[in-house]
C-alpha cells in the first residue's frame, strides 16, 4: 500500500540497488573471464588479470554509451543483434551437430524437467540429503539478485500487455529456448566426448584441466568454422554482458531517481561506471571467491523481499478489475 513511500519502501529501494549492482558485477566478473579465455584459446592473447581488467573496461565502455542513448536508441538495438547472432550460433551447431540426438536431447529434457519439478522442488522425502550442500547458495543468490532489475526492466517494456502474454513471452517460450539452447550445445559437446573419448577439445580444456570457461570454445573447436564460430562465441558472451549492464544500469537509475524513467544522464554514467569499477575491485582483490562474497551477501537478503512480493502481487490479482 502507501507504505512503500515511507522508510520500508526506502529500504527495499537500498537492497534492490545494491542485489542489481553486485548481481550485474558478479556477471561481469565471471564474463570477462569467460571472454578472456576465449580469447587466449583462439587468439592467444594472454589470459592474466589485466586481461580480464581491460575486457570490463571495454564492456563498461560500451554499456556507458548505450545507456546514455536510451532504450530505443542503445538497449533495443544491441539486444536485437544479439538474438539474431545468437539465433544463428544456435542454428549452425544444431545443423552441424548430431541433430537427431540434439531433437532426441530437447524432448528427453523437457519432459524430465515436466515431470520432476514439482519433486525436485520440494525438500522434504528427498533420497538425495546431500542435494543443499552440493548445489550451492551462490547460484540460487545470483539468480535472485537479478531480479530487481529483471522484474522492473520487463516490466517498463511489457506495459500494456495482458497477464497471458506476459507469462507466453517471459516465461513460457524462454524456457522452451532455454532447454533447446541446453539441449543443442550440452548434447553436442557430449557427443564430442563420446565419440572422441580424450581426443576431444571438451575432454582435454575442460574435464581434464578443470577449465569450465573454455567448454564452449573447446567445443568450436571439433566443428567445422573453428574460427567464425569461436569469434561469434565471443562477441556474444561480450555483448550480453553489455545489455545486462545497460539495461541494469537504467533500472538503477530509475530506483535512485524516484522511480522516474528519464534519468539525468549523469546519473547514468555513474551507475554503469561504477558497475565496472566494482567488478574490477572485486576481481583484484578476491576473484572468483570475491564476486561470490558479494553477491550471496546481497542476494540472501533480498529473498526476504521477494517473500513479500509474491503475497503482494497475489494481492494485486485479486483486486485488479477485470
Amino acid at each position: 500500500g502507501d507504505r512503500v513511500w515511507g522508510w520500508p519502501g526506502h529500504v527495499i529501494d537500498i537492497i534492490a540497488v545494491f542485489a542489481t549492482l553486485f548481481g550485474l558485477t558478479t556477471s561481469l566478473g565471471l564474463g570477462a573471464q569467460q571472454a578472456t579465455s576465449g580469447l587466449h584459446y583462439v587468439f592467444n592473447v594472454p589470459d592474466s588479470l589485466n586481461t580480464q581488467i581491460l575486457v570490463i573496461a571495454g564492456v563498461t565502455s560500451i554499456a556507458l554509451i548505450s545507456v546514455i542513448r536510451g532504450i530505443d536508441g542503445g538497449v533495443k538495438v544491441l539486444s536485437n543483434v544479439n538474438m539474431a547472432f545468437a539465433f544463428l550460433l544456435l542454428l549452425f551447431v544444431f545443423l552441424a551437430g548430431p541433430t537427431l540426438q540434439i531433437l532426441k536431447d530437447t524432448w528427453n529434457g523437457f519432459s524430465t524437467y515436466v515431470m520432476d519439478i514439482v519433486p525436485l522442488s520440494n525438500p522434504i522425502g528427498r533420497e538425495d540429503d546431500s542435494f543443499r550442500e552440493s548445489w550451492t547458495s551462490f547460484y540460487w543468490a545470483w539468480w535472485i539478485s537479478w531480479s530487481p532489475f529483471v522484474g522492473m526492466f520487463i516490466a517498463r517494456v511489457s506495459r500494456g500487455r495482458s497477464v497471458r502474454e506476459f507469462i507466453t513471452c517471459v516465461m513460457l517460450i524462454p524456457t522452451l529456448v532455454g532447454v533447446f539452447w541446453m539441449a543443442t550445445f550440452g548434447g553436442t559437446a557430449i557427443s564430442q566426448v563420446a565419440n572422441l573419448g580424450t581426443e576431444s577439445g571438451v575432454y582435454q580444456n575442460v574435464i581434464e584441466n578443470y577449465n569450465d570457461s573454455l567448454a564452449m570454445f573447446a567445443m568450436f573447436g571439433d566443428m567445422p568454422l573453428t574460427m567464425i564460430t569461436s569469434t561469434l562465441g565471443i562477441i556474444l558472451v561480450l555483448v550480453f554482458f553489455i545489455t545486462s549492464s545497460d539495461s541494469g544500469s537504467l533500472v538503477i537509475d530509475t530506483i535512485t531517481a524516484g522511480g522516474k524513467t528519464e534519468a539525468p544522464t549523469a546519473q547514468r554514467v555513474f551507475w554503469a561506471t561504477i558497475e565496472g569499477i566494482v567488478a574490477i575491485v572485486l576481481l583484484i582483490g578476491g576473484g572468483l571467491t570475491a564476486l561470490q562474497a558479494m553477491v550471496n551477501a546481497t542476494g540472501i537478503i533480498f529473498t526476504v523481499v521477494l517473500l513479500f512480493l509474491c503475497w503482494a502481487i497475489l494481492q494485486g490479482l485479486r483486486t485488479e478489475p477485470r
